[in-house]
């Protein structure tokens, strides 16, 4: 809802440029107002918008760009404000990942237009549901407020088109009661990430996402890129593997939002401009982590995955004749 208010309060239409690798409400925000989210690649070093990519996506229809902090790591913001500039179109940035992290020395909230933030239980910063939207504009953020009440201004003005994008008062109790948490939740997830990062090194094939120490970050995320050709043993069959053990490894972001209805038939040749999105779909697996989560079970994921990798070759051929 976040995205949406921002999207109508800015007037958008047209086009606007998108990553496929994102979750899907953040193309739904953009088709549900009958505008076409134009996907555009990403960086394989980052998993974020590529800035190099997406000037020949712009048309004379495109009027916004929406790049999302994948993992909590921030987009390259400057590179996408230049492009912004250049082509005036608005800049948005869906925060969902991105709660208590900086860029720059800066925190994100601070950036473009608008940035959007999630409150879901799955966030770092988690009320259960709900959600922010960040801006530096007053008048944009007056907007949204009424907006967000169904364009009410005053108890019998309606001056905007508006929904109930209100949050519950009981979400909003839960929030700010784990506002007083946040350090210690970092510090946990940080705990985790150093863990994961030791007990993971040197597995052939199995690359880890790093981030800035030098920013602010939550990680909240630890994820891997698998690569089969080297590990002998699929993304899917490693995952099925965890299964078994009782690890809830997840895909992410599977199988892109250009693969998901209705993106899949209203553009079904998206994929042709989108290599590094589809090559990232089939190789990113994220792993548990959080308060419930200490070093022993680390350790013994870690032990697991090294395991499945050392035998990679002979797992994968086995499953191949149980078919």
């Amino acid at each position: 809802i976040g995205l949406e208010l921002v999207i109508r309060a800015l007037g958008l239409q047209g086009e606007v440029i998108v990553p496929a690798f994102t979750f899907v409400a953040t193309a739904h925000a953009l088709q549900w107002q009958e505008i076409t989210p134009v996907f555009s690649d990403i960086d394989p070093a980052t998993h974020n918008l590529d800035p190099a990519r997406i000037e020949r996506m712009i048309t004379p229809r495109t009027t916004g760009v929406i790049g999302v902090h994948v993992w909590g790591r921030p987009c390259d913001i400057e590179a996408l404000e230049a492009i912004a500039r250049k082509h005036n179109l608005a800049l948005l940035f869906d925060a969902a990942h991105a709660f208590g992290v900086s860029h720059r020395g800066r925190m994100i909230g601070r950036f473009g237009q608008a940035e959007v933030f999630s409150f879901h239980a799955t966030k770092f910063f988690n009320a259960f549901e709900g959600g922010a939207i960040a801006t530096n504009d007053d008048a944009l953020a007056e907007k949204l407020r009424l907006m967000r009440n169904f364009g009410f201004a005053g108890m019998d003005n309606v001056i905007y088109i508006g929904t109930n994008g209100k949050m519950h008062e009981f979400t909003a109790a839960a929030g700010l009661t784990a506002l007083d948490s946040l350090d210690a939740f970092i510090a946990i997830n940080r705990r985790n990430y150093e863990a994961y990062r030791a007990h993971l090194a040197d597995i052939p094939g199995v690359d880890m996402i790093a981030y800035d120490d030098q920013e602010r970050n939550n990680y909240q995320y630890i994820v891997l890129e698998i690569d089969a050709e080297v590990t002998g043993i699929h993304r899917d069959l490693l995952m099925r593997l965890l299964h078994a053990e009782r690890v809830r490894a997840r895909r992410y972001f599977y199988p892109g939002v250009h693969r998901m209805e209705p993106y899949r038939s209203l553009y079904p040749h998206a994929g042709l401009l989108l290599p590094e999105t589809e090559r990232l779909v089939d190789r990113v697996l994220s792993l548990p982590t959080g308060t419930a989560v200490d070093e022993g079970a680390i350790e013994r994921i870690a032990g697991l995955i090294r395991f499945a990798v050392a035998h990679g070759h002979d797992i994968t051929r086995a499953m191949e004749n149980e078919r």
